[in-house]
C-alpha cells in the first residue's frame, strides 16, 4: 500500500507542477499532506515536517546566505571580466552561447557545490540569453546536466557517499570512472552544441561592433539562419549595440532593430521572443530585462576592492574543498565579511540585502517546503517500501548483471530520492545482491554514479530552486525540457562504462 502511495504521490507532484496546475511551494506542501493522511499517518504529519525541516534547516541557510554573497560579488563586479570574456568568445551566436554555458557550468562545477555553479553561471549567462532572445530553459537545462555529470567528483557527494555505505576507497570508485564521465561530459558539449543550432534556426544571429555581420559569414551559416530569418537584412546590425565590451550595453542603447525568427523552440514562459526582447529603448527596459545588474556605470561597483573580493571568494571555494568548517558557516563569514567590507554604511548594507531579498525568500522557502516532501516519503515508510519494491521487482536472471540493474535503477531512484536515501538505504542492497552473484561492490559503487546527471533536476534538489529562482524558469518547464536529456546523458555514461569494461 505505502509502495502504491508514493509512487502516486510523486506522479501527482510531477504532474501537477508540468501543468502548471499548482505552484512548486503548494505542491511540495499540500500533496504530501494529503497522501500523509491517506496513509493512516495524518496524526504524525507534524513529527515528519519537522524532522524534515531539521535536516534541510543548514541547506536552507546556506543557500540564503550563498545568495546573498554571490549577489554582493555580482553587485560590487567580480563577475564583469567574466562575462565580458564570455561574450567575446560567444559574439552574439546562439550556438556559442548555449555551448558557453556548458562549458562554464562544468569548470565551476569542479568547486563541487551545484548552487554556487548555477548562482555564477546564470549570472554571467542570463543578460546574454534575455537580449538574444534565446529559451531560459535551454539555459538551465544544459546547466543542469553539466552540473550533473561534474557532481560525481570525490568531494561532490555521491562519490564519497558510496564509498562510504560500501566501505570501500573513493578514488577507487571514482578515478576508473573518469573515462565514461569523460564521455558524459563531450555529449553534454554535443548536445548544447545542438540546442545551439535550434536556437540560432530560430532567432538568426545578431552582430555585435567589429564582428562579421550573418551575411558576412560562411555558406553554412547563411544557410541556417536564412531558413528562418527568410533576408539578412532582419539581423540587428553593428550599430544597435552600444559599448562593446560590457555586457550591460547589449542592445540597450538605442534602437535595436528585430532579430531573424523562425518557429519556436522548446517553449519557456520567461523566455521572449526574438521580437520581444530585441527592442530596447533605455533604463527601463534594462531594468525590465534584468540588465541592470551588470550596467557598468552601477553605483554599487567596487574596482578598488577586486582582488579583495576575488581572494575572498578564492578562499571560501578553498575552505569549502578542504571542509574547514560547515559550508552554512563558511557562507555566513562570508556574506558578513563582504557585506561589512564593501558596503561600510549601514544604509548601503540594508540596501544590498533588500535588493537579493527576493531570491533568499524564493529558495528558503522552496526549500522548506521540499522539507514537507521528504519528510512524509521518509518518515510514512514510503521510501523504504518504493525502494524494496524494485529491489525485488529484479529477476533472478538479472544477477550477474546487477552493475547494470544498478545504473539503470540509479535514474529513477535518484530522481525521486534524496542522496542520502539511496545511496545509504538501497545502495548496500544492491551490492549484497550483486556480491551473491560474483559482482564486485567496485562495479556496483561506479553504476550508482551514472544518474547524477538526472539527479541534478530533481525537485528534492534544493540547488535547482536557486537554477530556476534566479533564471525565472517555471520548474515544470526546467523539469518537461531537462528530463529526458539528462536522462539521455546518464545512459550515455552507463553505455560507455560497460564499453570500457568499468561497469
Amino acid at each position: 500500500m505505502l509502495t502504491f502511495l508514493g509512487f502516486v504521490m510523486i506522479a501527482t507532484f510531477l504532474v501537477l507542477i508540468m501543468m502548471k496546475k499548482m505552484s512548486p511551494i503548494a505542491a511540495l506542501v499540500l500533496i504530501p499532506a494529503l497522501f500523509c493522511v491517506f496513509a493512516g499517518k495524518g496524526a504524525h504529519l507534524g513529527d515528519y515536517v519537522i524532522e524534515g525541516v531539521g535536516k534541510l534547516a543548514p541547506t536552507a541557510a546556506m543557500l540564503m546566505f550563498a545568495i546573498v554573497y554571490f549577489g554582493l560579488m555580482i553587485d560590487v563586479g567580480l563577475f564583469d571580466p567574466i562575462v565580458r570574456g564570455i561574450l567575446r568568445f560567444c559574439k552574439a551566436d546562439p550556438v556559442r552561447v548555449v555551448v558557453g554555458t556548458a562549458v562554464l557550468a562544468a569548470i565551476v562545477s569542479l568547486d563541487g557545490d551545484g548552487s554556487t555553479t548555477f548562482m555564477i553561471t546564470v549570472s554571467a549567462m542570463y543578460p546574454l540569453y534575455k537580449r538574444l532572445g534565446l529559451s531560459l530553459v535551454v539555459m538551465t537545462g544544459v546547466a543542469a546536466t553539466a552540473n550533473g555529470v561534474m557532481n560525481t567528483l570525490p568531494w561532490g557527494g555521491p562519490t564519497a557517499r558510496a564509498a562510504t555505505a560500501l566501505k570501500l576507497d573513493a578514488a577507487d570508485i571514482f578515478v576508473p570512472m573518469i573515462p565514461a564521465l569523460a564521455v558524459g561530459l563531450l555529449f553534454v558539449f554535443a548536445l548544447a552544441y545542438v540546442l545551439g543550432l535550434r536556437e540560432r534556426r530560430r532567432v538568426g544571429v545578431l552582430a555585435l561592433p567589429g564582428q562579421k555581420t550573418p551575411e558576412d559569414v560562411g555558406d553554412v551559416e547563411e544557410d541556417l539562419v536564412g531558413a528562418t530569418a527568410g533576408s539578412a537584412d532582419q539581423s540587428v546590425s553593428a550599430g544597435s549595440v552600444g559599448s562593446a565590451g560590457s555586457v550591460g550595453s547589449v542592445g540597450s542603447a538605442g534602437s535595436a532593430g528585430s532579430v531573424a525568427s523562425g518557429a519556436p523552440a522548446e517553449p519557456s514562459p520567461a523566455a521572449p521572443s526574438a521580437s520581444a526582447s530585441t527592442p530596447a529603448d533605455g533604463p527601463d527596459d534594462a531594468a525590465e530585462d534584468g540588465f541592470q545588474g551588470l550596467d557598468p556605470h552601477r553605483p554599487t561597483l567596487r574596482p578598488r576592492l577586486y582582488w579583495f573580493n576575488a581572494g575572498l571568494t578564492v578562499a571560501l571555494l578553498a575552505a569549502m574543498i578542504m571542509e574547514l568548517l560547515p559550508i552554512p558557516v563558511l557562507f555566513l563569514l562570508g556574506a558578513a565579511l563582504a557585506l561589512t567590507v564593501n558596503f561600510p554604511h549601514m544604509p548601503d548594507q540594508k540596501a544590498r540585502i533588500a535588493a537579493h531579498a527576493d531570491n533568499v525568500l524564493n529558495v528558503a522557502g522552496m526549500v522548506f517546503a521540499a522539507a514537507v516532501f521528504t519528510g512524509v516519503l521518509t518518515g510514512t515508510g514510503m521510501v523504504k517500501h518504493m525502494a524494496d519494491w524494485l529491489v525485488g521487482a529484479i529477476p533472478e536472471g538479472m544477477g550477474p548483471h546487477m552493475a547494470l540493474v544498478t545504473g539503470l535503477l540509479s535514474l529513477p531512484l535518484t530522481y525521486f530520492m534524496s542522496n542520502d536515501g539511496f545511496y545509504f538505504g538501497v545502495l548496500p542492497v544492491l551490492a549484497e545482491a550483486g556480491a551473491a552473484h560474483g559482482v564486485s561492490p567496485l562495479e556496483i559503487a561506479r553504476a550508482s554514479l551514472v544518474g547524477q546527471a538526472l539527479h541534478m533536476s530533481s525537485p528534492l534538489v534544493p540547488a535547482v530552486y536557486v537554477l530556476v529562482g534566479m533564471a525565472k524558469v517555471e520548474f515544470g518547464d526546467h523539469t518537461r525540457f531537462t528530463v529526458k536529456w539528462a536522462a539521455l546523458t546518464s545512459l550515455v555514461v552507463l553505455a560507455a562504462g560497460m564499453l570500457f569494461g568499468i561497469i
